[in-house]
């Protein structure tokens, strides 16, 4: 099968689905009302189609993932709490990060958009950035050959790209994202389990999705 000849795709398919619909945005005649509920589904169904049978999906300390969800959105939130013009800072709005931006007013009290935006952030990206970053980036980067690369195997080098490269991905919030990164990688060291650091990414996202919607701090989305 095709599948078999590139072990690599049900890994980084998903996330390249994701990240392609997220490059179309503005170029499709689609709101961002619609067009996220499509990047949600169309994701989805290339994560059952490719990849369901990749991993275990069964927790070895649900817990604890729990805990570092919460631990990491407590970071992703503190700079913003105690500081609130950090974020204003160069070093986070610039040429190559881009600038602060905040939810379409519409959007705002759109329920429907809530649920789907919620689903996505708090069960479609912990799944499919989790099998990217930490499921074949980080044993990739070990060895091309990433299947003879066990889950949780540490490299400095691999560590610290796949941190970085997530930083990046999450622009002005590259700070936080690199903490982020570091825990989330740090967890799967611990717990050799795509499963753990699904939970606690899911964790973290969906406490990040209840906190935007109920203080209306829409810049995190």
């Amino acid at each position: 099968m095709f599948i078999e000849k590139h072990p690599a795709i049900p890994y980084v398919a998903p996330f390249a689905t994701f990240i392609v619909l997220l490059g179309l945005r503005n170029n499709v005649p689609l709101s961002l009302k619609w067009m996220y509920p499509v990047q949600v589904v169309i994701v989805s169904l290339v994560f059952l189609l490719l990849s369901r049978g990749v991993t275990s999906w069964r927790p070895a300390r649900p817990w604890s993932s729990i805990a570092v969800g919460i631990l990491v959105f407590i970071v992703w939130i503190g700079p913003d709490v105690l500081l609130p013009n950090y974020r204003n800072h160069w070093l986070f709005q610039n040429g190559l990060f881009g600038q602060q931006s905040t939810l379409d007013t519409a959007l705002q009290t759109d329920y429907v958009f809530f649920a789907f935006r919620l689903f996505g952030a708090a069960i479609v990206v912990p799944i499919v950035e989790e099998l990217f970053w930490r499921g074949w980036l980080m044993r990739y980067l070990i060895d091309p050959g990433f299947e003879r690369v066990p889950l949780g195997a540490y490299s400095t080098t691999s560590f610290w790209i796949t941190a970085i490269f997530f930083a990046a991905e999450h622009g002005i919030f590259w700070d936080v994202g690199l903490a982020a990164g570091v825990i989330y990688n740090w967890w799967m060291i611990r717990t050799r389990s795509l499963a753990d650091c699904m939970l606690a990414h899911a964790v973290t996202n969906a406490l990040l999705g209840a906190y935007v919607i109920a203080y209306g701090h829409w810049q995190y989305w």
